[in-house]
């Protein structure tokens, strides 16, 4: 009898979703995949990153060759049509709630288990139940989550649970070096007097003639007014292949994985890579497992060619965080799409949505958004500390703030984004997921960066025509939360300190004044 066809989302693209010996399907299984138009269509996605799933997806379908039925359809149903007399389907389990709603929903189709993952569901809600029961009745929180059950789901458990059941870094029943946890020797700020690290580039892939097909494509469907697109496209930048894939983990890891830990952190205006590897948009399309990611960076350690803490630095991105986002984002269910805390519901302003990066005056924002316009891609930091401290400061809806990170980011799928943006950046969960809403002022991006020297502004300032629109921002975040972040003892100190501004009514004015105008 001959094995179901096997359907492949397009961020199923590595061949460990095809591997029969791990769950996957038959080895002589055919294989679909469906391009869906409707998919850019719905929302205003960046040209970069609808190139590289694009292309990713017909890089995997030519290597596939006689086995795959190619479909390329208005929508997913439309392509379903196309091989619905072949019989029953198989699908690894899909990355977001809306696919696997619409994947329960269609007759004959059997859900394989997720893939792409170091931990499975089951193995996850076991410790999340485990850890649940034993954060009851505790005091303080320490680092973050919080589960349903009102205990802990705290990251730095997770994470150490982890490196135990995969032995990753492990000494024995110990952790390599005697601690779990080296984030105090990767917090360093970028050398001064330097524009960049001095570490060899990252791996760059050249282009094909699929890319060239691609680009084609979108340009017409563009032009036609099918599709809109924010940002700028070429040359590619992250891999659309298996081969690019493993080539840029290998030289990664034997050319930067060194230099990695300590100013993973560090922000440099003519150097947003610094050491980071680029891998995220290859692991978020399946191009790569994280076992291979971590297991090769504990051998550059075991060898002797990578130190400790910048090894653990990069295995705690990938076997703690990544994991730990991906479990949450089923586990605290749809309603924490909708969460929002602080109940702020400003809309995104037209310069921050259309990526307009010279309309901004603050050298900080204004070179990170030149980041994400440009490539689809900027790190955690940046991220985190210039773009959502942005967002939080100024009262952004955290679900428009969540979309368009989903939109405007190579890596970023949904999974991806609604805990690191609702929980992490936005605190809009209240601290389910972190113990502080994370926002600074001026101080700390001067301090982390290159950004302060040649701006406008001076981190110092609260009032004035140089006051630092983070400083300014930060501390009239604190005032408009003051009750809630006064109870929060990670936040209760900095609460007191507006107690100490003499121009507290002044900065409000300021602030108030700025608006949503660039700042």
């Amino acid at each position: 009898m001959a094995p179901h066809p096997h359907w492949l989302f397009g961020d199923q693209l590595g061949p460990h979703f095809l591997d029969p010996r791990h769950g996957g399907p038959d080895d002589r299984a055919p294989v679909v995949m469906i391009e869906a138009r409707s998919v850019l269509r719905r929302r205003r996605f960046h040209r970069a990153k609808a190139h590289l799933v694009l292309s990713a997806m017909r890089h995997r379908a030519a290597e596939l060759g006689d086995r795959v039925t190619y479909i390329r359809a208005e929508t997913y149903g439309e392509g379903l049509e196309k091989v619905r007399g072949s019989g029953p389907l198989t699908v690894c389990h899909p990355t977001s709630r809306r696919a696997l709603e619409f994947v329960r929903g269609r007759e004959g189709v059997q859900i394989l288990p997720a893939k792409g993952f170091l931990v499975s569901h089951d193995d996850f809600a076991e410790w999340a139940g485990k850890d649940e029961a034993e954060g009851k009745g505790q005091g303080k929180g320490q680092g973050r989550g919080q589960g349903k059950g009102g205990g802990n789901l705290r990251l730095e458990g997770f994470y150490r649970w982890v490196r135990e059941r995969h032995e990753l870094l492990m000494d024995g029943d110990r952790p390599a070096g005697g601690r779990w946890n080296l984030d105090h020797d990767n917090r360093e700020p970028p050398p001064r007097g330097q524009d960049t690290l001095d570490v060899r580039g990252p791996w760059r892939p050249s282009e094909d003639e699929i890319d060239e097909e691609v680009r084609h494509d979108l340009d017409r469907w563009e032009r036609d007014g099918e599709v809109a697109f924010v940002g700028r496209d070429g040359p590619r930048l992250f891999p659309a292949t298996r081969r690019e894939a493993r080539t840029a983990l290998r030289h990664f890891v034997a050319h930067r994985l060194a230099g990695f830990g300590p100013h993973e952190d560090a922000m440099l205006a003519a150097d947003p890579v610094l050491s980071h590897s680029l891998l995220s948009a290859p692991l978020n399309l399946g191009l790569l497992d994280p076992a291979e990611c971590v297991e090769l960076a504990e051998e550059a350690y075991r060898a002797g060619d990578a130190p400790l803490n910048s090894v653990e630095g990069f295995v705690r991105q990938i076997a703690g965080w990544r994991e730990y986002v991906w479990h949450l984002y089923w586990h605290f269910g749809e309603e924490y799409r909708h969460r929002n805390a602080l109940r702020h519901t400003a809309q995104l302003p037209d310069w921050f949505l259309d990526l307009d990066a010279d309309a901004v005056t603050a050298h900080c924002l204004s070179t990170v958004l030149a980041q994400v316009r440009d490539t689809g891609w900027t790190h955690h930091i940046p991220r985190l500390m210039v773009l959502g401290s942005r967002a939080l400061q100024d009262g952004w809806d955290p679900a428009a703030v969540t979309d368009w990170f989903h939109r405007c980011f190579v890596d970023g799928y949904d999974w991806v984004m609604l805990p690191n943006v609702v929980g992490m950046s936005q605190y809009a969960d209240g601290g389910r997921m972190t113990t502080k809403p994370y926002t600074s002022g001026g101080a700390y991006i001067h301090r982390m960066s290159d950004f302060c020297a040649p701006c406008a502004y001076r981190p110092t300032d609260r009032t004035g025509e140089q006051a630092c629109p983070y400083t300014t921002g930060y501390w009239a975040f604190l005032h408009r939360h003051r009750t809630r972040l006064a109870a929060n003892h990670r936040t209760a100190r900095a609460v007191k300190g507006l107690d100490r501004l003499k121009d507290l009514r002044e900065l409000l004015e300021t602030a108030a004044d700025r608006g949503d105008t660039p700042p």
